[in-house]
Formats: C-alpha cells, structure tokens, sequence
C-alpha cells in the first residue's frame, strides 16, 4: 500500500501536527526542534501538514476555484516526514540527529525527498550532511524533479556545488519539460550556477521539450529588479562566450532575440546582435524582433522600447510596412519616443491627418509637442538634414551601430544618425 493510501502516522488533526504547525508558521525553532526529535515516533514517520480532501465534507464550504476545478476531483494532501521539515527549515541539528537515528534520506511520502526540501530553501549544510549519509543526487521527485533542478535561488549555489561533488548528473533532463539544471539556471537569472554547470560539462545548446536552449529560455524569462536583469545580462553573455548560438530557434521558431524584444531589455537585445543575432528574423506568427517590440512597447519600463527599437534599426531590422504605422501608432501612443525612432528611419513617410483619430484624447494632451510635430509633416517634406541622415544610414546599412562611431563627427551628430530621440520630429 503507497502512503498516500496508507493513514499517515500523524494527521492533520492531532495535537503533535497542530503544535508543530503553529511553531512553523512562528518561526519557533526551538519548539519544532524538540517537536521532531523527542515526539515523533517513529524516525521515519508519516506526517499530514495539510489535507484539501473537501470530497470527505459534504457539508464544507467550497471556495469559487473549487468549484471551478469540480471536474478534476482533485485530492490534494500534503505529507512529509521529519527528515523533510528539518531540511525545508534549514535546522541542521535536527537533520544530524534524525540520520543518526537512521531516518531514511531519500523517503519521499509526500513526492519530494528531504534533499529536494533543503535545496528548494538554498540549505547548503543540510544538503552535505544529506548527501553525506548517502542521500541519493539524483532521485526524482513525483513532478520528474531531480535536486538540481531545485536549485532556483543565488543561495543555492552551495547546494548545487555540493550534489555535483557527489556525483549529480549535470545534464539530467526532468521528465516534465526536458530542462537541465542550466536550462534552470538561465530561467532564473543564475549565472553563478550556469558557470558552475558549464564547467561540470554542461552542454550550451543542449534543447528543452520547447526546443529551447538556456540562452532561449534566459532571454524569455521575467527580469523585476534591476538586480535580476543585471545577472540575466552576466549569464547571458556567459553562455555566448561558452559557445550558444544567438539565433538558435525554438519549436516557435522564435529566436533569443524575439525574446528578448518581447520584454524590452536593450541591453540584452544589443548584446545579442553584438553576437550575430538576425534582427530580421520571423517566426512561426511572421512576427520579426522588431514587431515583438512594438507589440510590447507600452508595458516596458521607461526608454526600455525605445531604446530596443533603436538597436534593432541600427543592426539592420527591416522596417514596419508604411501602411502598417497606424497601428503602430495606435499601440505605441503612449510612448511618442518609439514612434519617433521608427518614423525617423523612413525617407520620407506621408502623414495622414486621419492618423490622429487612434491617439487617445489624453495622451494626445500629455505629448502635445511630439504630436503637434508629427501632423505638421502632413503638408511639410523632411528637411535636408534628415534626408542626409537617412543617405548615409542606407549607405552603411547593417553595420551602422559600428561605422556612425567611428565618423569624424561631433557626438550630437553621430547620436542623430543613431537615430536618438529629440523629443520632436522635423
């Protein structure tokens, strides 16, 4: 009988799991310390921290995503066992005592081994006393989870450090979604972890379930603070001075860079057309990194779109088709600097009155001085300097980002050739 069939030793509703549970959620160390080594009998016993069986009460109260979910006849129950609360909390004591009274280290009644526990909560002296009393490296949890791919946290890294000393396979693949722990890695910014895999043998290129590399899925992932953007950008150049390919496609054909343009990261977009990255590339939805840009333009942080926008025409991306800047009007109103790039990179761009119909009354009011601009050109052709810059951008074409730079120019004047924002159009 498994133990979810098996009553636990302990359920919810005993005294021992309503002492233990109220010294968890207070942080008492002390008391779930004395709790787990001087109550719980036997070493290895089952223990119900939760139990959402509602089947079992007719007459309980049912929450909306209950009865949302009625058709799947969930059961969810949470079990776990000493060893595993001790290793989730990070109390050491606790783990040497219940090993040294032979509890099991890989018993996993609730899905996940205690190992798993103590590298989900970046745990490093748990971990090694685990591994040390021969805690299996590579034992999968119920999801397909070996204790690699646990390690999402900076303070994890000790963990990881630890599993690959006792033999973990760094380039196991989980049985979900194919991710090895660098794809992990890259997932969560972690850049000091990747250095570390990449120096047990991880493969660069290695390819998930969706086809993605880990510099795919590092540049799909969310960035909050500047922090986590800051070690996205490390691990990212990492993995292309490790060898990853910038234009590798997923099952979507998407590339690095259609993801990174989707969550609008200049600095990332430009390091990867640094690299080679097509600007020009389409996938599947024939959407190009400059669309994705566009398309994601008003909920990027401030200059973040512009600044995407302007690396990817001064690498050579195509431009949007004339007809089409309507709506790229009507999705980017809100951020005139990004219509004022995209626009400054045509020759010459017939501007309809009628266009003024998209912009909202108030954000119109908000940008009056861009926008007054942009419907003055309706009856005005570009001026000389403008037609100039557009001459010598067609003239240098993809190498633009590297030749503008290097021409005897003043700065401002080499700036308007890489297209930065005025503020105004002329």
């Amino acid at each position: 009988m498994s133990s979810w069939d098996s009553p636990p030793d302990y359920p919810l509703s005993s005294d021992l799991v309503r002492r233990l549970k109220s010294a968890l959620a207070t942080g008492d160390k002390d008391t779930v310390q004395e709790l787990i080594c001087t109550e719980v009998e036997p070493v290895d016993a089952v223990i119900e921290l939760a139990n959402d069986d509602w089947m079992k009460e007719p007459s309980a109260q049912l929450p909306t995503g209950a009865l949302l979910g009625l058709w799947t006849l969930e059961y969810k129950r949470e079990l776990t066992t000493p060893l595993c609360i001790a290793a989730a909390h990070g109390h050491v004591f606790c783990v040497r005592h219940l090993l040294g009274h032979s509890a099991d280290p890989d018993a996993r009644p609730g899905g996940r081994g205690a190992l798993h526990e103590a590298c989900l909560g970046g745990h490093t002296a748990c971990t090694r006393l685990l591994l040390q009393h021969g805690a299996d490296p590579d034992l999968l949890s119920a999801e397909g989870l070996a204790p690699l791919h646990l390690c999402r946290t900076p303070a994890s890294l000790g963990c990881a450090q630890a599993l690959l000393e006792h033999g973990a396979t760094v380039q196991l693949e989980c049985v979900p979604g194919r991710d090895t722990p660098l794809h992990v890695a890259a997932q969560y910014g972690l850049d000091e972890h990747a250095q570390l895999y990449l120096g047990r043998g991880a493969r660069v290129d290695a390819r998930n379930g969706r086809g993605e590399t880990a510099l795919s899925a590092a540049c799909g992932a969310a960035t909050r603070s500047p922090d986590e953007h800051a070690r996205c950008l490390r691990l990212c150049a990492l993995l292309l001075r490790g060898g990853a390919a910038a234009d590798a496609r997923d099952e979507d054909e998407r590339s690095p860079l259609h993801k990174a343009c989707g969550r609008a990261r200049p600095s990332l977009c430009t390091l990867l057309l640094l690299h080679g990255a097509d600007a020009g590339a389409l996938d599947y939805g024939g959407a190009s990194p400059l669309a994705r840009a566009l398309q994601t333009a008003t909920c990027a942080p401030p200059a973040a779109p512009q600044r995407t926008v302007q690396a990817l025409l001064n690498h050579g991306s195509p431009l949007v088709w004339p007809d089409a800047f309507p709506k790229v009007l009507r999705t980017c109103a809100q951020v005139p600097a990004v219509i004022e790039v995209l626009f400054n990179s045509y020759t010459q761009l017939r501007v309809s009155e009628s266009w003024q119909e998209v912009i909202p009354e108030d954000v119109y009011q908000m940008h009056e001085p861009f926008y007054r601009s942009l419907f003055a050109l309706a009856h005005t052709p570009r001026c000389l300097r403008h037609l100039s810059r557009c001459a010598i951008r067609r003239l240098l074409g993809k190498k633009c980002f590297l030749l503008v730079p290097q021409l005897p120019l003043p700065e401002t004047l080499q700036m308007y050739l890489l297209l930065e924002p005025e503020g105004v159009l002329r």
